[in-house]
């Protein structure tokens, strides 16, 4: 954070904190008359009576000042450290590998990192757990409620921003709990996925390979036909002569190579939709889709028991 943002943000915290110290003072010093004594104003018909400031509401006030004094004196404020020169977080962190070294830093240092304590509290107390469950085969994971219900929660807090809390995927990202798999569905190919991650070969845009827009509307019929639908047979049969250019990644049937990543095209399930829009999109422009590597992020023990819950999807 810059200096002028940081000066910001403790100047204005002060102002609340000492403004409304002023306000409570002037409440407690009473400058409009006699306590008990109605006001001079009214309005329709109801008068103020001047009272003083419950106690108790006081004292509440009081303290709320001198404790959000004392917290902006020992924790600090935005790069004001305070006198324990606390961190919520390592800043200014942009990468796993920066991450790392800034926690390894801190701790040489001796800095007081609120995320670094609490991660190290989460291995002590969650780490022997996930490593029980390494320890077991996916088979015994699948009939344990237990750990599926962690594999679970591992999978929300990690993997649903992507595939969505239900593992159902959306536009680009797929479905998990289908039997379609782009690279496997063994729970050791799910698990090499989560893993190392997937980067695709990548489909090429094929317009000017196909001739332009004439050619790939015909490749897109043929493709659709795949599926079982009703297109134009002249086109459709143009297209399947002109599908030789796609075959070396979707096979010549059009049922896809797990080796490569590449699509099944003869179902009706899509990864980037399955209109009429959205395959000539695909064919005309490509598509590459990209997974990170969770290895370095998760580790062994907790990938193991995510990959156990994502098999039981499609394999109940």
């Amino acid at each position: 954070m810059s200096t002028f943002w940081s000066a910001w943000i403790i100047i204005g915290t002060l102002i609340v904190i000492l403004g409304s110290a002023y306000l409570l003072r002037m409440v407690i010093v009473d400058t409009m008359g006699k306590e008990g004594e109605e006001m001079p104003h009214s309005f329709d018909g109801i008068v103020e009576i001047n009272n003083p400031l419950p106690k108790w509401w006081t004292i509440m006030f009081a303290i709320s000042i001198v404790w959000g004094l004392g917290y902006l004196a020992i924790y600090g404020l935005a790069n004001f450290g305070g006198v324990l020169d606390w961190k919520s977080a390592n800043k200014e962190v942009y990468s796993l590998e920066e991450s790392r070294a800034a926690i390894k830093k801190s701790i040489e240092d001796g800095d007081i990192v609120q995320y670094n304590a609490e991660m190290q509290i989460a291995d002590e107390v969650y780490g022997k757990t996930y490593a029980n469950y390494a320890a077991k085969p996916v088979a015994e994971l699948l009939e344990d409620p237990e750990a599926l219900k962690v594999g679970q929660r591992l999978f929300i807090q990690n993997c649903a921003q992507c595939h969505g809390s239900d593992a159902r995927g959306q536009h680009g990202f797929p479905n998990l709990s289908d039997k379609d798999w782009l690279y496997g569905g063994s729970f050791d190919k799910i698990k090499e996925s989560i893993m190392i991650g997937r980067t695709a070969v990548g489909m090429m845009p094929w317009k000017d390979a196909l001739g332009g827009d004439q050619g790939v509307e015909e490749v897109v019929a043929y493709v659709r036909s795949l599926s079982g639908r009703k297109v134009n047979a002249k086109q459709a049969a143009a297209g399947q002569a002109k599908f030789g250019l796609c075959m070396a990644c979707h096979g010549a049937d059009g049922s896809g190579n797990q080796m490569m990543g590449a699509p099944n095209l003869t179902d009706n399930i899509w990864l980037y939709g399955g209109s009429t829009a959205a395959i000539t999109d695909s064919v005309a422009n490509g598509r590459a889709g990209v997974m990170p590597a969770w290895q370095d992020i998760l580790g062994n023990d907790k990938v193991h028991v995510i990959s156990a819950y994502v098999y039981s999807l499609s394999n109940k």
